[in-house]
This record gives structure tokens, C-alpha cells and sequence, in this order.
């Protein structure tokens, strides 16, 4: 977004991980020190914490113009074992979070007009296809919803000049399938893509940065798929 003109942008997520990450968002800041870049805490199950997220990065920057709904979670358990509360914490975060995040956004946006606004929700392949061979009922559950949730926000929004939007990207070189125990899943997940391997993260700027852009005005309840093909097999 900063590459491509972005006025300012403000980073949410756990006040845990904001600290391990201050080094990072320090370093971007710096990057483009014309620009305000900072970060603030927000919980996005919270919608009160969600509020004052909103709240603060209008003060900052004067509007808040488009969001970007990253923040998610995923666990491999079998359905059978599941808890109910690993499943309320995955849907939790992966969809009411998404929720909260774009209504508190819409608010603002409704309240404010502008020419070009968006909200542009994760979903994933997951959402379309049963994931192999990891069992992971309540995640892909969640990113279906999104689908679902996004048709349902941009059927309802756009008459405010509200785009709203998914991407469900494949299996992404990320933290979330990273880790001990995993090279097996990694194998597999990269032999049945027709490229041979998973996605890196810069992969999924393009359509980031053309769902907020001029380019992308007329976009509106649309799901990217950016997965290197996955679910042609």
C-alpha cells in the first residue's frame, strides 16, 4: 500500500505480538518516513476494542478509507475430538472478527463518503475445497463464511460507496504453516499445485493493492482466488 501511494496505515493486532513485531513496523516507518505508519492493539473479537481501533486511526490519519482484514487462526484437530471451544475460538476470530472489523469500518465510512472505499476480507481455499491431508473442519467453516459474509456485506453496502471483497489465497509460505512437524504436509501441499509449491506472501500484494486502487472502483463482492492453481486439480 505505502509502495503504491498510501496516505498513511495504521496496523492492528495482539498487543503480544505488536511487541515482538515493533522492530519490523519500526523499520517500515522509517522506509517511508513521509508517511504515518504506526500500530495499535486491538482484540478483533472484541467489538469494543474494535471501536477504539477505529477510532484512534481516524484521529491519526483523518479517515480511514480501506481495511484489510487479515487476522486469523488455524488448528488440525479431527472433528470427532474437537471441543466446542476450539471451535468457538476459531470462527470467533477467522469470522466474527472479520465481522466486527468491517462493520466498525463501515460506520465510519458510511458516516464519511468518499469516491473509493473497500474492505477486503481473508478467505481461503479452504473455503471451496476440503483441505489434504490436515483435518481442519472449524477453519474452513470460517473462511466459507467469508465468503458468504463478503456477497452478503457488498449486497448491502455498495449503495453507501462501500466495495467489499475477498481473497482466498492457497497454501502461503506464512507463519501459520510453518513449524515443527509440518515438512510432510508442506510436501504435499506443494506436489498437488500444478506450480510445485506453496505461495510467498508477496504474492497476494497485487490484488491487495488493486481492490484499493482506481483500478479496482467497480470490484465489488468478488472472491480472488490466488492460489498457483491449487484447486484446478
Amino acid at each position: 500500500m505505502l509502495e503504491h501511494g498510501a496516505s498513511g496505515v495504521c496496523i492492528w493486532d495482539l498487543d503480544s505480538t505488536l511487541r515482538s513485531s515493533l522492530s519490523a513496523i519500526t523499520a517500515l516507518a522509517a522506509e517511508f518516513p513521509a508517511i504515518r505508519v504506526f500500530s495499535i492493539a486491538v482484540d478483533v473479537t472484541d467489538s469494543a476494542s474494535v471501536a477504539e481501533g477505529v477510532s484512534s486511526t481516524v484521529s491519526t490519519l483523518g479517515s480511514l478509507d480501506h481495511m484489510f482484514c487479515f487476522a486469523g487462526i488455524v488448528g488440525c484437530v479431527p472433528a470427532i475430538s474437537m471441543t466446542d471451544e476450539q471451535w468457538r475460538k476459531t470462527v470467533d476470530v477467522n469470522t466474527t472478527g472479520a465481522f466486527l472489523c468491517a462493520q466498525a469500518a463501515a460506520k465510519h465510512m458510511a458516516a464519511n463518503p468518499s469516491p473509493n472505499r473497500s474492505i477486503t476480507l481473508t478467505a481461503s481455499i479452504s473455503a471451496h475445497r476440503v483441505n489434504f491431508p490436515q483435518p481442519q473442519v472449524a477453519y474452513n467453516v470460517s473462511k466459507a463464511a467469508i465468503v458468504a459474509l463478503k456477497s452478503s456485506l457488498a449486497a448491502e453496502w455498495a449503495s453507501k460507496g462501500i466495495r467489499v471483497n475477498s481473497i482466498s489465497p492457497g497454501y502461503m509460505d506464512t507463519i501459520l504453516n510453518a513449524g515443527d512437524g509440518l515438512e510432510e504436509m508442506r510436501q504435499s501441499w506443494a506436489s498437488r499445485n500444478p506450480m510445485g509449491r506453496m505461495g510467498a506472501v508477496g504474492e497476494l500484494d497485487g490484488v491487495c493493492v488493486l481492490l484499493a486502487s482506481r483500478a479496482g472502483t467497480y470490484i465489488n463482492g468478488a472472491d480472488f482466488v490466488v492460489d498457483g492453481g491449487a484447486i484446478v486439480f
